[in-house]
Order: C-alpha cells, then sequence, then structure tokens
C-alpha cells in the first residue's frame, strides 16, 4: 500500500491488484504493531546461535523449524546461519539502520500531512531483559548502535518500572533494558486501511478480489500481467507480494531468498478495569521474542517465528505460550478468558534486510522481504520504489536492487 501511495504521489497511474477483498487481510492483519527504529535489527546475529541450540525440539521455542521437503526452506535455513557472523550481522544492522530512521520521518510526514488515525501511541519501545546476561548483551548492543547514531538509553530496573509502570506487577523480575524514546506503536491494519482509502480518492485504482495468474515477459521486459482471465498492461510493474513473491516471481527466471517466517498474535480486549494494569509504552520481551502492544482498548502480544512454508494455520499452543508470558507479566489480565489468535506470515530473507529496486527485467521492480519490520520500513521502503520507478535517487543510502 505504501508503495502505491507514493508512487501515485509522485504523479503515476497506479493499479494495485489485491487477492483478497480489501487491504490488510494478510501481514497487516494482527501484527506487533511496532514502528521499530531504534530496534531495526535482524533476528540473525551472534546472540542467537547458542539459542537455537536450546530451542531444538521445543514446540513453543520464539525459532522454530518444522522441517519441509522443501529445498527453498533449507537453503534458506543456512543463509539465516551464515547471516548470523558478527561481520554479516554488523553489514545488516547497517543497512536496516538507515532505511528505518528514513522510513519513520516518512511516516510521521504522511500521518500528519494525511491526518492518519490508527491507535498509535509515540511514547517509545522498552526492551527489557529478565535474565542479567540477556540485559548484558542489550546493553553492550545499545553502545554499538550509539556508533550508528540511534539512541538507544541502557535502563536499570528501577527505570524500567518508571517507564512502564504496569511491569511492577510481574511475577518474573525485569533485571534491566534498553529505551528508545523515538519510537511508536499503533494498528498496522487500521494504518494499511487508512492509506487504502486515502490512495482510492487520490485516484489510485483497486483491483479486489483478483489473483495473478501469471506474469508475462518478452526478452528483458514484462509484457503484462495476467489477472484473472484479463491481462493487464503497463509502462513499470512492482512485486510487492509479500511472502508470495518469490512464487511469482521463479517462472521469470528472477530468483529472490525470501522465506516465509510464520508469526502469531493474540489480542485481549481491556476493559476500564485493566486501564492501569496493561501497559501504554510498547514493549519487547528479550527472553521470549514477544512484542507487546497498547491499541487503543486492546492489548497486542505478537511474536515468535516458524519456518513451515506457507502454512498459515494457528497453533493453539503457540497462541497459549504468549498469553502465558503476557499474564506473567501483567497478572492483572488474567481475569481475561478469552482473546483473539491470528496467524500470518512474514516475507524474510535470512538477514532481514528488504529488496527494493529493479530486477534484471528492465520494468519490474521489487519491494519485498522486509521481515519482522515490514511497518517499520514501509513507508521509506515505498517512497524510495517511488524515487526509482520515476528515475530518481532515492534520498536515503541502502543497497538497492539493480
Amino acid at each position: 500500500m505504501a508503495s502505491a501511495w507514493y508512487l501515485a504521489e509522485a504523479g503515476h497511474e497506479v493499479s494495485v491488484v489485491e487477492r483478497q477483498p480489501s487491504a490488510a487481510m494478510e501481514t497487516s492483519f494482527a501484527n506487533g504493531g511496532q514502528i521499530s527504529a531504534g530496534h531495526a535489527e535482524p533476528w540473525a546475529k551472534p546472540s542467537v546461535l547458542p539459542k537455537i541450540l536450546r530451542w531444538l525440539g521445543r514446540e513453543d521455542a520464539p525459532l522454530l523449524f518444522r522441517a519441509r521437503p522443501d529445498w527453498a526452506q533449507w537453503l534458506w535455513g543456512l543463509r539465516f546461519l551464515v547471516e548470523c557472523f558478527p561481520g554479516r550481522f554488523e553489514h545488516n544492522r547497517r543497512a536496516l539502520a538507515g532505511l528505518a530512521r528514513y522510513s519513520r520521518d516518512c511516516l510521521r510526514e504522511l500521518r500528519e500531512k494525511a491526518g492518519l488515525r490508527y491507535d498509535h501511541l509515540s511514547r517509545g519501545i522498552l526492551h527489557f531483559a529478565t535474565d542479567g546476561h540477556d540485559f548484558e548483551v542489550l546493553a553492550r548492543d545499545a553502545e554499538a548502535a550509539r556508533a550508528l547514531g540511534i539512541e538507544r538509553q541502557v535502563k536499570s530496573a528501577p527505570e524500567c518500572l518508571a517507564l512502564e509502570p504496569a511491569l511492577r506487577e510481574s511475577e518474573v523480575p525485569v533485571t534491566g533494558g534498553v529505551y528508545t524514546p523515538g519510537d511508536e506503536s499503533g494498528d498496522a491494519r487500521r494504518f494499511t486501511e487508512e492509506l487504502a482509502r486515502l490512495a482510492a480518492r487520490r485516484g489510485v485504482r483497486f483491483r479486489y478480489d483478483s489473483v495473478v495468474r501469471s506474469i508475462q515477459r518478452s526478452n528483458d521486459q514484462v509484457t503484462g500481467v495476467l489477472v484473472d482471465d484479463v491481462t493487464l498492461e503497463s509502462e513499470a510493474y512492482v512485486v510487492a507480494l509479500g511472502s508470495y513473491s518469490p512464487l511469482a516471481l521463479k517462472p521469470l527466471g528472477v530468483s529472490i531468498p525470501v522465506y516465509p517466517l510464520k508469526g502469531y498474535s493474540i489480542t485481549l480486549p481491556l476493559g476500564p478495569e485493566h486501564a492501569e494494569a496493561a501497559p501504554t509504552v510498547s514493549l519487547t520481551d528479550e527472553a521470549h521474542k514477544i512484542v507487546i502492544s497498547r491499541l487503543g482498548n486492546r492489548l497486542r502480544a505478537a511474536g515468535t517465528a516458524e519456518l513451515a512454508g506457507y502454512d498459515t494455520a494457528v497453533s493453539p499452543l503457540r497462541c497459549a505460550a504468549i498469553a502465558r508470558r503476557v499474564v506473567n507479566l501483567f497478572p492483572a489480565l488474567r481475569s481475561i478468558t478469552s482473546y483473539d489468535s491470528w496467524a500470518g506470515l512474514r516475507p524474510a530473507t535470512p538477514g532481514n534486510v528488504p529488496i527494493v529496486g529493479r530486477t534484471q527485467l528492465s520494468n519490474l521492480f521489487l519491494n519485498t522481504g522486509h521481515g519482522t519490520l515490514g511497518w517499520t520500513l514501509a513507508c521509506g521502503s515505498g517512497r524510495a520504489l517511488a524515487d526509482l520507478v520515476s528515475g530518481r535517487r532515492p534520498q536515503v543510502d541502502f543497497g538497492f536492487a539493480h
């Protein structure tokens, strides 16, 4: 949707083909809701390697590998391990940091200009630890991040509880954390729906309930897209199909290292009695790799990464594990007996660095592979893509595909 918006703003005539009946019905439907520019780091990092061994065989592990007879899955997994090495991690962190800050600025400008409302809170993100070693790692990472111009404030346990008083009742003691005051939270679904409404008013044409059957090419160009039984023709084409991008590109001979990382979320309804018991600062729980965001009178908790192909079935066990952690952290929420469960596919590259730019086909562009940072990077990626399609140099330093 960000691609469509910024392309239209740049003066292009834009048509969006979407298989769902409306916007934000898949990956953006119920994700964690963080704009985490200050924490824009890949999952693939040195500190994850020893944890992967401990997580093997655990059904509730933050990162779960469900082996399938799928070469793409195994190749992605091997590449992920390579990206965990220090040199690769530093390279990927630098790439993400610049794009994330640019994207956050683009989002703020868009929100102010368009008057978007999506339960957003600009109260920062507190990345907290409940283990002494984890806190030491977070503190070291914060120092390295500051060298990249990222504002991360190391906070003691009392300072964390002062920032988010709801954590004072936690059954698991907080040992410390890192706070990024410039980060935000909100409902990505409402944001996307609002942007779609404004884009339609701006002239973007939407073909909902429409399935892309194939992308047609001749020599080094795309000549059309078969949508249901109609061929659509254009001067330029953008594939922003999330986890399904590599499947659409494969018949064209275009290969990209994107594979779905299945994530889960639960959304708890908050009554008046929960107003003080639920957090308002967006949180990241280092031990369980879940994020928690306040969305008006709802609380969203999301996390885990599961390599399970294109399966989108909801695992009650995985959602129950998230729910247990939430009530451990906020015992007063134990009175909430029901919640909405959801699972979605994050389009991830092994290093979590997205693929934005031109392919070897001269009029085919990509905007995919954003992994766990989809909303954080959305506006910056969309604006940069519009610059590339328009023949302009983007305003952010990033390794765009070409």
